[in-house]
């Protein structure tokens, strides 16, 4: 199996403030990995500090079995390769759907605008907007805009997808169509990072569960096993206090 990320040692810190402390953790190719412990656990900071949003502190992070170097690497081109996408949906309110989706192919990659517009059209399909595609995000449901935020990511053709919580600022009724999407991309065998409160999609979804608590990992586990079955008490205490929905 492919080795698509290799974190060694990772600490990030702000200020005084350590927020990660050495994580150890490697995802393979198709592997789905969902982050989950409470807020303030680390959990975005990790996925931030995947995508390079975020400068580490120490350790070493490997993409596809090459170690980056954020002073000397092309962190754009890296970015091309990590697709993410975030709890708020960063639309550019001034573009269509289409225009999203196309803008960085076109922009970054120099796709030809015909084939950008063509693969955008089909990833809008995919995720079930293929009708909203000349639409305005401001016409847009919270779940159609996160929809369109996945079709845009996915456009750049990355071989690894970060989900930053991205259902926590949906209304309820709004979580499944989104979930629906990850779910289908994760059966397709994409290579997934999730930081999720979504217990039943995590239990349903994942590979790979791993509880962070005060910046370090716990424990890492299946998936059913770590439900049927935690190990730490901290793990346990969670599981006990978050509601499964």
């Amino acid at each position: 199996m492919k080795e698509m990320i290799r974190l060694e040692g990772l600490v990030k810190s702000f200020g005084e403030l350590q927020v990660l402390r050495g994580i150890d953790l490697t995802v393979e190719e198709s592997e789905v990995v969902c982050l989950i412990g409470a807020s303030g656990s680390g959990k975005s900071t990790l996925l931030r500090c995947l995508n390079f949003l975020e400068e580490s502190s120490g350790g070493k992070i490997h993409i596809e079995g090459r170690q980056i170097d954020p002073k000397t690497d092309d962190l754009n081109k890296i970015r091309e390769k990590v697709g993410m996408v975030f709890q708020h949906f960063n639309l550019f309110p001034h573009m269509t759907v289409l225009e999203n989706v196309i803008e960085a192919p076109v922009r970054v990659k120099k796709v030809p605008k015909e084939q950008a517009v063509r693969e955008a059209k089909a990833l809008l399909d995919k995720v079930g907007l293929a009708e909203k595609a000349d639409v305005y995000p401001g016409k847009l449901s919270g779940g159609q805009k996160q929809r369109v935020a996945i079709a845009r990511a996915l456009a750049m053709k990355p071989d690894i997808m970060l989900f930053d919580e991205a259902t926590s600022a949906l209304d309820p009724e709004l979580v499944e169509e989104v979930l629906r999407t990850m779910r289908e991309l994760a059966e397709e065998g994409m290579t997934m990072v999730v930081v999720t409160h979504e217990m039943n999609f995590a239990r349903e979804v994942a590979d790979t569960i791993v509880f962070l608590h005060g910046g370090s990992i716990i424990e890492k586990a299946p998936a059913e096993q770590f439900f049927t079955n935690p190990q730490a008490p901290e793990t346990q205490n969670f599981l006990q206090t978050t509601v499964l929905r």
